[in-house]
């Protein structure tokens, strides 16, 4: 079990909304307001991808740039024979707040796109692309070297080589590799 892990997941994702939601009351300062959301996203962002997507459900991911300069996601899924009741609530809470938060930013951004409140237009859209970023890397590890997932992710952001590179290995540690793998 991984209380800890599973508070911080939610504690960084909920704390960014609310600040956004409530900020006003509580500063006349702009910048304040957004320094501090855009801090409380970017520990969610470095949380959820560092700690507890490795804890709570076994996968990480990441970007690595080789010697010619190519870029090189990697994916990492952990194979576990058996799921405890406990940790399989905590892979419901990692999820559940990985798909949800997404979304809420999501509708921030037509509230504030149809409020004509474009100085926070930004601010949502870092939100956005913070959370949409964990949230492809996750359901990329989860569903794995899956050609289908390759194809469309490889439409959807132009690099055509994905497929190829979608090899799965499993290392000594008991891990499950997807992508071309390396020194980090």
């Amino acid at each position: 079990r991984h209380p800890l892990a599973t508070f911080f997941h939610l504690f960084f994702r909920v704390s960014a909304i609310v600040t956004y939601l409530f900020c006003d009351w509580f500063s006349n300062s702009f910048v304040a307001c957004f320094v501090t959301i855009l801090l409380l996203l970017s520990f969610d962002f470095w949380s959820v991808k560092n700690v507890t997507g490795r804890l709570l459900v076994g996968l990480r991911w990441w970007n690595q740039i080789d010697e010619d300069g190519k870029s090189h996601w990697v994916f990492e899924a952990k194979r576990v024979p058996t799921i405890a009741a406990s940790t399989e609530a905590e892979a419901r809470i990692f999820w559940l707040g990985l798909i949800i938060c997404p979304v809420i930013w999501t509708i921030f951004f037509f509230s504030t796109l149809f409020s004509l409140k474009l100085k926070w237009l930004a601010l949502v859209i870092a939100g956005i692309s913070l959370q949409t970023a964990n949230l492809y890397g996750y359901i990329h590890c989860k569903l794995g070297g899956q050609k289908t997932i390759s194809r469309v992710t490889s439409r959807l952001f132009g690099t055509a080589d994905v497929p190829k590179r979608q090899s799965r290995r499993i290392s000594e540690d008991g891990t499950e590799d997807y992508g071309k793998t390396g020194t980090r």
